[in-house]
């Protein structure tokens, strides 16, 4: 999901830069220079952190929002290949006078949308910000996205942030410690663990928001890239992007993934009301792989392909629903890494979290965490060469 937004982060108030020496001399395979993401922020130290595993694959991760920079696999002819959009430095990522984005972040409190921003915790009827056709959209304006986390390397393969976010963060009840720890595995598979405890009822729905195009050339449209969808029936959204309520079956609509094809042969369907109203794919799945409230994350939820790169990934998660998000807003003005501007369609996002406006939804999967209780959601992304 994507929506054009003015951050509340303010140039002076939100972003001192301290930009450490212009160059490190220890680039990244993916081309980053580790010291264009040495600042602070909020007088927090911002840092790249860069995960390897003895396949040589390359994962880099800042503290700024917990997002993930770049993922380096190899392709069909063993090269390696950064298979997600971003930029090259924190100033894009972080200062207000950049076109912000939430690529590669962990998106918090709320992931998706939450109709009119209203809640009810505890029996009272809260109000939270709005920031998206009138719905509170991935958090709020001020969303954890745009928080710096503690940053802790564990391993060459593994990073731990946490993040306390205080009772009233974006009128959010409860005081929240929220942990994302990015593992990179020795079969090239990125494992990411998100954990929450409060000390108030609070509701909790974290993800990451990566933008993959695995091709590796983002200057084109990414609708070649054939996905898969272990869904039988998804969530219908209106021209605000806010799910009606219903759910509904796939099968002979644009809605089905059950069987593979490539985003093009049904994303241009403007005959389908639901593909008019997103502009292409902005919807949750219910996926096959959770049932009796308990989600099985040894089967696979998705599957992207990308016949030019050769690279194949599958996506495993325990939560009800998954998010796929085409780019549809993105419009060729935003310039990423190595200064590629990314068209309409560029990447797929593949979001696993709980269906959007669940905490209005009373039969659907629960988002709402209890003093004593602790939030666990989990996905992997496993990559290979097909």
């Amino acid at each position: 999901m994507k929506m054009f937004k003015s951050l509340l982060l303010g140039a002076g108030a939100m972003v001192a830069m301290l930009t450490a020496c212009s160059g490190s001399g220890n680039i990244t395979e993916s081309g980053l220079d580790p010291a264009k993401f040495d600042t602070t922020i909020n007088d927090k130290p911002v840092k790249l952190f860069v995960l390897k595993n003895k396949n040589k694959a390359e994962v880099c991760v800042t503290n700024f929002g917990a997002r993930v920079v770049s993922i380096c696999v190899p392709n069909k002819n063993n090269q390696l290949t950064d298979v997600v959009l971003g930029f090259d430095n924190i100033h894009n990522y972080a200062d207000s006078a950049n076109t912000p984005s939430d690529f590669g972040a962990a998106i918090g409190r709320y992931a998706n949308r939450i109709n009119k921003g209203q809640i009810t915790v505890g029996g009272k009827k809260i109000q939270l910000p709005t920031n998206n056709y009138g719905h509170c959209l991935h958090g709020g304006p001020s969303g954890w996205q745009y928080s710096v986390y503690d940053g802790t390397q564990e391993n060459d393969s593994t990073v731990k942030l946490m993040l306390n976010s205080p009772d009233g963060d974006n009128n959010f009840p409860g005081n929240v410690t929220a942990t994302v720890t990015y593992t990179l595995t020795s079969d090239n598979t990125l494992d990411m663990k998100f954990e929450a405890t409060t000390d108030k009822e609070t509701v909790i729905n974290m993800t990451n928001h990566s933008y993959f195009n695995l091709s590796g050339d983002p200057s084109k449209p990414g609708t070649n890239m054939v996905l898969y969808i272990n869904a039988d029936k998804y969530t219908p959204a209106d021209s605000t992007f806010m799910t009606t309520g219903e759910i509904k079956d796939v099968y002979g609509t644009p809605m089905d993934f059950t069987k593979r094809h490539a985003l093009y042969e049904t994303i241009a369907d403007s005959s389908f009301q639901q593909i008019k109203n997103a502009r292409g794919y902005d919807h949750n799945w219910c996926l096959n792989t959770y049932k009796d409230g308990k989600g099985d994350d040894t089967k696979v939820a998705a599957s992207l392909y990308s016949p030019d790169s050769g690279i194949f990934m599958e996506v495993f998660t325990n939560e009800p629903g998954i998010q796929c998000y085409t780019g549809n807003f993105l419009n060729g003005t935003i310039k990423g890494k190595k200064g590629i501007a990314y068209p309409k369609q560029a990447s797929v996002c593949l979001e696993t979290q709980k269906y959007p406006d669940s905490p209005n939804k009373k039969n659907w999967p629960s988002p709402y965490l209890k003093p004593g209780e602790k939030y666990y959601s989990h996905v992997a992304y496993k990559f290979s060469v097909k």
